[in-house]
């Protein structure tokens, strides 16, 4: 990894328990699997069948971003974290988007394990990554979802500026088909522990559907 990532202690005061998951790789993105499909529906129809959508929001992973968006200050009823919004669309009985492998990939991970999961493109980020607090006027525009204020929402930067965060990740490090060199986070709100099984299946995936080499994984705390 040719850059370093941490918890900002002012995110860490809302959150103690907080963890990153992180992996650093090299892949090989396409702009469509019909394997990773075939899972993406499977796991699609396993969430009909156990939620509801006035239950989604008591998955584990998904109940702590939420807890974390309120003692940042921040409403998650109207700034849903990602993991929610997917499983919302499949519960109402709509399909994901289809985009391209790698970032069909994350969805399906964060769908699997409840996680808000950042995937960035490593050329476009600049220097060393901290996980923070939003603050008040920081731009930010959200892939999806235009201007985002982020004020209040735990947030990943870089030098630059703000990256990633549980609702949403930014346009300048989107993944794109091009993308080659990867940076996956993901935001472990409950702690260490769980985070292993979640990394062990995204590592998985990411040597099955776009041949990753190069992985660097580790846990920040």
């Amino acid at each position: 990894m040719d850059f370093s990532v941490s918890i900002s202690p002012e995110l860490k005061s809302k959150c103690p328990q907080m963890a990153l998951g992180t992996i650093v790789c090299t892949i090989k993105n396409s702009a469509y699997h019909a394997e990773l499909w075939q899972e993406i529906e499977k796991e699609s129809t396993a969430i009909r069948k156990q939620y509801l959508l006035e239950t989604i929001k008591d998955n584990p992973q998904i109940q702590a971003t939420r807890q974390v968006y309120l003692a940042c200050g921040k409403k998650p009823g109207r700034y849903r974290p990602s993991s929610e919004a997917l499983m919302r669309r499949i519960v109402k009985g709509e399909s994901l988007y289809q985009i391209n492998t790698l970032v069909d990939l994350v969805n399906l991970i964060s769908l699997k394990t409840g996680y808000s999961i950042g995937g960035f493109d490593v050329n476009y980020m600049q220097g060393n990554v901290e996980a923070g607090i939003g603050r008040e006027g920081e731009p930010y525009e959200g892939i999806g979802k235009g201007i985002l204020n982020i004020h209040q929402l735990p947030v990943l930067r870089d030098e630059k500026g703000a990256i990633g965060t549980p609702t949403s990740d930014e346009v300048r490090t989107a993944i794109r088909l091009e993308t080659t060199h990867f940076f996956m986070n993901i935001n472990g709100y409950t702690g260490k522990a769980d985070l292993e099984p979640a990394i062990e299946y995204s590592v998985l995936l990411l040597k099955k559907y776009v041949n990753a080499s190069n992985l660097l994984v580790k846990i920040v705390e």
